[in-house]
């Protein structure tokens, strides 16, 4: 079962796509968008992840600052979501996940965060700042807070292809985080689990990263 509901976080109200996993729930898990808004893709990602058991809660990060946003994969999208990235901010971003995590938690669920190109930077934030075990796909603005300690167990999924995240910055984030678990997939890009665009997605590093996200999650939020 999947509905709208709404988080009452500082910022304002804000909607959040919730999923429920048809038996006993294994945790919880706060899905965090691309720059192209809480469209029916990443929707569709919590619903899996239902389908796994866990609840999902998919919080639509710009409703502060551009309610009901969803944007194509095309350039115009692009640029309008890296406007509204940058409207919204990283903290209050992380503000938003934080209203999430409380949501659940008074719920009696153990919460971890998964995110996806910059939702995998506010994933990283929402472990260094909220506590939060976290898994990022594709996180490239990542760099600038990679001096942040983990606060709980970290996952990182790259593509060793992926343009926007050159190999030095991998190995920056190895040297940095030394505790973070960090696989680079062979041949895949940039949102390579984004699997409504042919353009980008790789069914294989998909696959892979979903199994070990998975098993990540099944471990740290027991």
């Amino acid at each position: 079962m999947a509905l709208w509901t709404e988080l009452d976080t500082p910022h304002g109200p804000v909607r959040a796509w919730r999923a429920e996993p048809g038996g006993p729930s294994r945790g919880a898990v706060i899905v965090l968008q691309e720059i192209f808004g809480l469209n029916a893709h990443v929707r569709e990602v919590a619903d899996r992840f239902a389908a796994a058991g866990f609840v999902a809660l998919a919080p639509a990060l710009y409703d502060p600052v551009a309610p009901g946003v969803e944007l194509p994969y095309d350039e115009a999208g692009t640029q309008r979501g890296v406007a509204l990235r940058n409207e919204l901010g990283f903290d209050r971003a992380v503000d938003i996940v934080g209203v999430a995590a409380e949501t659940l938690h008074e719920e009696g669920l153990r919460a971890g965060a998964v995110g996806f190109c910059w939702g995998g930077s506010v994933a990283f934030l929402a472990n260094t700042r909220l506590g939060l075990p976290a898994v990022s796909y594709y996180g490239a603005r990542t760099l600038p807070f990679l001096d942040e300690p983990l606060r709980a167990p970290m996952m990182f999924h790259f593509g060793q292809a992926d343009h926007s995240i050159s190999e030095q910055a991998i190995e920056q984030h190895r040297q940095k985080q030394p505790r973070a678990t960090i696989h680079v997939y062979a041949g895949a890009g940039h949102a390579f689990n984004r699997d409504v665009d042919n353009h980008v997605f790789d069914p294989d590093a998909a696959e892979l990263a979903w199994t070990r996200t998975l098993d990540f999650l099944q471990e740290n939020l027991r």
